[in-house]
């Protein structure tokens, strides 16, 4: 692995892995302003290969589809992200097209897209668990950028010009650092200089994205007349990927619920007390602000006592030690999805250049996984005690 940054300051990392036919690249740029109104940035995203000075959009997609690249970008909260694959002998060629869509984007398409966009959030809501999610986000997230969930966007898109659009990607290109990540068997010899070395320059200008205001106990509810199910959703604020409890959450997240038929909320809630047809717990990180989350599909009539089992796990495991058998298991469960996360070139790529984006090093998952393996049943008990207070936010859809 070779650090280095280009001479407008870009943070580079070249990952070289031998004998792989195809090559990764991810360069993230980061936010560090709210969106003027809600969908802002999605609509700029879903412009950005809609067409350059060089290149109609068919043009575009044409060269893309001929040569097997696959070039994404994609809107996160805190960073914009380009991306590609492509075969080895195509680097340049897909570098190319990359710088062209960063420099050249004519964000043609609009009008078109609006609409698009439109029906395809409506499309989405029309799903109860979609629903209670978006409600969820911004409820937790009241009057904050980090809540412009589907339906803000859907009261706020028709606000937004292509101006704005403008506006905003070239205030993004400019300000925002900048992180860059090749993963495979590739010499670049310079390619990523001569293409990539004149973006402008990779600000070190820090996010002016404010913190949210501290959470206080909440409750949305939006009645669906034709839900087969309810759906709800608990969730309070967490860590950040800043704070130390970062490998903490993310290992109590395995022990309640992301670890599928192990987890603590399936066995009790499915298993045992059969309330479920699904149940999860989720951590969602952001910048400057986090949320652990639990999630359960489940009759109707079975909303009361859900809450209720949510909180009966939830005091469990703020009161009683984790046994050092589960904690074992819940570390190798992690491990494991972390190492099977990052062996493509694609994966490797996207991970590296999104710790890097955030703050941290190119290399910064092999000190987390470090981290969790240094976790012990003393910094569960402290974490849960920490943040499973009072202050949640809950929200159900039911018929």
């Amino acid at each position: 692995m070779r650090e280095f940054i280009l001479k407008n300051g870009i943070k580079t990392c070249v990952k070289q892995n031998k004998d792989t036919p195809r090559a990764a690249l991810t360069l993230n740029i980061s936010i560090n302003k709210d969106e003027k109104f809600a969908g802002e940035y999605a609509m700029m995203n879903r412009l950005l290969l809609k067409g350059t000075t060089t290149y109609s959009s068919e043009e575009l997609a044409d060269i893309l589809d001929e040569n097997a690249i696959e070039l994404l970008t994609e809107m996160k909260s805190d960073y914009l992200r380009f991306r590609f694959t492509c075969l080895n002998e195509d680097f340049e060629k897909a570098l190319a097209v990359l710088r062209d869509i960063t420099l050249n984007s004519t964000f043609n398409e609009f009008d078109k897209e609006v609409g698009k966009f439109k029906g395809e959030l409506l499309a989405e809501l029309d799903s109860a668990k979609v629903k209670v999610s978006d409600l969820f986000t911004k409820t937790v997230y009241k009057d904050h950028y980090y809540g412009h969930s589907y339906t803000k966007i859907l009261e706020e898109l028709d606000k937004i010009s292509k101006d704005d659009v403008i506006r905003s990607f070239r205030t993004i290109l400019e300000t925002g650092r900048k992180s860059l990540v090749l993963a495979g068997d590739i010499e670049e010899n310079g390619l990523l200089e001569k293409y990539l070395g004149d973006l402008p320059s990779a600000s070190e200008n820090k996010s002016n994205i404010p913190a949210p205001a501290p959470l206080v106990r909440d409750y949305a509810e939006i009645i669906k007349e034709d839900a087969n199910q309810a759906q709800i959703l608990q969730g309070w604020r967490a860590a950040t990927i800043e704070e130390k409890e970062y490998p903490v959450l993310m290992l109590l997240n395995i022990i309640l619920g992301a670890s599928g038929l192990s987890s603590r909320l399936f066995l009790e809630l499915r298993e045992k007390k059969g309330l479920a047809y699904t149940v999860r717990t989720s951590y969602e990180t952001h910048l400057k602000s986090a949320v652990f989350s639990i999630y359960i599909g489940t009759e109707p009539g079975n909303i009361q006592t859900s809450i209720e089992g949510f909180k009966e796990e939830i005091e469990k495991i703020k009161k009683i030690p984790v046994g050092e058998e589960e904690l074992h298991n819940a570390k190798n469960n992690l491990i494991g999805k972390q190492q099977f996360l990052f062996e493509t070139n694609t994966q490797q790529a996207n991970t590296m250049a999104y710790y890097s984006v955030m703050g941290k090093g190119f290399n910064y998952r092999d000190e987390v996984i470090e981290q969790v393996k240094n976790v012990t049943s003393e910094d569960i008990l402290a974490c849960a005690n920490k943040f499973f207070t009072d202050d949640y936010v809950l929200a159900i859809i039911k018929p």
